[in-house]
């Protein structure tokens, strides 16, 4: 049977535990096979949203040419620039169907479904930072929320009547700052947040305002600022006996992630995966959605400069993801081939032994 079968083992009688340790084995190896195929698929997915972001680049390219050809006004004229601006307005009709239509198999790569969308996690209040929220506006775009907490410090209480002993989240959106273009705009965005959040919690007082105390430019894409630190003061008034100010905003912030990303499993356990995070590409999140180039065509370059790198940053780290997942197919392969031999040692017929032992 063993000569026939070319299997030393051929049921849990002829060797128990190698019977176990073997068919563990066996699981390993087919794993591990299913694996190396999805890393190819994790690989040709990487490969198919690059190739749709190198043309992303060079409409951005494009773009930006005619920004700076508008910019030359001293021999452009308006009908030329309404003539740039059209075109320019096509570019983005064409991103926008880029990012919709981008897909392997069925799953949208640019559309955000692979792309986490990041929050700006602000750490809770501490003394040290009594009377400032510092955050960097340029982190405020498209697909970036901010959030902090409000907390009471040790010897200072909130007047009023509230009840909740928690710390008070307060969480301004993208949605929310999408249309700002000043820092006041800002400002009023996160009033109405605190004002909203505050009374949620219990508290009578709502007439909390935060101002800007430095000068924030408008990058013109309706998204944010591009002022690289700016400082906002917390202030309190109306009902609340304490000022605010007290309770400060420390300007420790992380990018968490949230959402959903695309996921590969690289292992043959159930916890060896491999995340891809593409973000949504279109001319919103990459903020040339509002540009006009009769206006301000000097604005439109700095947009675009910015997104141009964005897209940059996406592409590297795509090719970082397929050498990852060259190098992952490799290993796996190795791992195949020893499993492979191990089980073939425990559960195959060492044929010359049992030639010699047939023969007697």
């Amino acid at each position: 049977e063993k000569l026939s079968s070319g299997f030393r083992i051929n049921r849990a009688a002829d060797d128990a535990a190698g019977l176990s340790i073997s068919e563990g084995l066996r699981s390993q190896i087919g794993g591990l096979k299913v694996a190396v195929r999805n890393t190819q698929d994790g690989v040709s997915v990487a490969q198919t949203a690059e190739g749709a972001l190198n043309e992303v680049t060079s409409i951005l390219q494009r773009m930006r040419d005619l920004a700076v050809q508008t910019s030359n006004s001293g021999a452009t004229d308006s009908e030329a620039a309404k003539a740039s601006n059209k075109e320019l307005q096509q570019l983005n009709a064409e991103l926008d169907r880029i990012g919709d239509t981008t897909a392997f198999g069925k799953s949208k790569l640019l559309g955000g479904a692979f792309g986490a969308t990041k929050q700006t996690d602000i750490a809770g209040a501490t003394a040290q930072s009594a009377d400032d929220i510092t955050t960097a506006i340029a982190a405020v775009t498209s697909g970036t929320d901010i959030t902090f907490e409000i907390s009471e410090v040790a010897g200072k209480t909130l007047d009023g009547t509230g009840t909740n002993p928690a710390p008070i989240s307060v969480t301004v959106t993208a949605d929310d700052l999408k249309n700002a273009t000043t820092g006041q705009d800002v400002a009023s965005a996160f009033n109405e947040k605190i004002a909203s959040a505050l009374k949620s919690a219990g508290f009578q007082g709502t007439e909390v305002s935060m101002s800007a105390r430095t000068k924030m430019a408008d990058d013109g894409s309706g998204t944010g600022t591009t002022a690289p630190m700016t400082t906002f003061q917390l202030s309190g008034s109306g009902e609340f006996a304490t000022d605010l100010t007290a309770f400060g905003i420390s300007a420790d912030y992380e990018d968490v992630e949230g959402g959903n990303s695309g996921k590969f499993q690289v292992g043959a356990n159930r916890t060896e995966n491999i995340s891809i995070n593409i973000g949504a590409v279109d001319s919103e999140t990459l903020g040339t959605a509002t540009l006009d180039l009769t206006t301000d065509p000097e604005v439109a370059i700095d947009v675009l400069d910015k997104a141009i790198q964005s897209v940059s940053d996406s592409r590297a780290s795509l090719g970082a993801f397929q050498n990852r997942f060259e190098h992952t197919i490799n290993n796996l392969n190795v791992a195949v081939e020893n499993l492979s031999a191990s089980e073939s040692r425990i559960r195959d017929t060492d044929m010359a032994q049992e030639m010699v032992s047939f023969t007697r």
